[in-house]
């Protein structure tokens, strides 16, 4: 069995820029281009198997025909979605309802996701967080327009991890690249963005005021991470977050210099990025090169693998269900 590949699928953005192409070195279309879906089994906007005999199928299909790749899991469709986000411009200002409300409203999965942040320029912050303490106060100051008061800006820098769990208002700013860990869901509700006008259209981007008060979390608490860090042969490994602060998924990050046997343990498959350096995966008796920008699952039959070479990886697996 063969760890499985992936060719991402790309969206243009308002707020995109080039750093998919320059950095990862991915043909994407020209212009603006926000978001590379490296791993993404999400309805039409599913990567496809880059190599092997499963080449040029999506995710979804995979994770439908060959269950046992995932061991046989219950959720009806591939749970996570995996991105790389270059924000070339503020994105809008958003808030992601959780599973129950979407379920209800959108006939969708909620949205909790995460950001390892890989650049920021020198002064980035992020939006994070809000500073109403009742709902009341919360929509009162947003109908009134009142984003300075409203909005908490933390300074941001390479290397910082933010979980965010549904209901909370985020936002990227300009010259921020993260890799993103989330649901597999595209719910977002739009809360505030700049008065900007598409240029293709003409008119301000939609916004979702209501729900966006709906479903934000009064007041704003900071979740509390338990970050741990270990060393596994040559690896140095960041459990970034877990169950059950994060209940949809595990991340970690990992620091390789050298050699790393492991296996896959609890787990029934895992998600890989390369999101530096460069080495070689061995799993089965086969080798496979990794570069940067390098998207893979490890499949539920292969149970022991080898990671060599000097490089960051972020990887990631599927919370524990009942």
């Amino acid at each position: 069995m063969e760890p499985i590949f992936w060719t991402p699928y790309f969206r243009p953005k308002i707020w995109g820029g080039r750093k998919l192409n320059t950095i990862f070195h991915y043909n994407i279309p020209q212009g603006k281009v926000g978001e590379a879906w490296i791993i993404s089994g999400y309805k039409d906007d599913a990567s496809t198997v880059s190599a092997g005999p499963l080449k040029g199928k999506t995710l979804r299909a995979v994770y439908h025909e060959h269950p046992e790749m995932f061991g046989n899991p219950k959720e009806k469709e591939f749970p996570l979605l995996v991105k790389f986000l270059d924000a070339n411009d503020n994105l809008s200002v958003q808030v992601h309802p959780d599973d129950a409300y979407a379920r209800k409203v959108e006939h969708d999965s909620g949205k909790t996701e995460s950001w390892y942040v890989m650049q920021a320029d020198p002064g980035s912050y992020l939006i994070y967080g809000h500073t109403a303490k009742t709902r009341k106060e919360l929509a009162d100051m947003i109908h009134k327009g009142e984003w300075d008061k409203l909005l908490r800006k933390v300074p941001v820098r390479a290397g910082d991890f933010f979980y965010v769990p549904a209901g909370t208002i985020h936002a990227l700013t300009k010259g921020i690249l993260v890799i993103e860990t989330q649901q597999s869901s595209d719910v977002t509700y739009r809360l505030y963005d700049y008065d900007r006008v598409d240029k293709k259209t003409g008119k301000k981007r939609e916004l979702h005021t209501q729900k966006s008060i709906d479903v934000t979390t009064v007041p704003h608490v900071d979740p509390k991470l338990n970050i741990k860090n270990n060393t596994d042969q040559d690896a140095k490994i960041k459990t970034l977050v877990e169950p059950p602060i994060s209940p949809h998924f595990y991340l970690w990050q990992i620091d390789l210099d050298g050699t790393w046997k492991t296996g896959l343990k609890k787990h029934p498959y895992l998600l890989v990025s390369v999101i530096s350096g460069s080495g070689k995966f061995e799993g089965d008796g086969q080798d496979y090169e990794l570069k940067i920008g390098s998207n893979f699952i490890i499949p539920n039959e292969l149970k022991d693998f080898t990671f060599t070479g000097k490089m960051r990886i972020v990887m990631s697996a599927p919370g524990d269900k009942d």
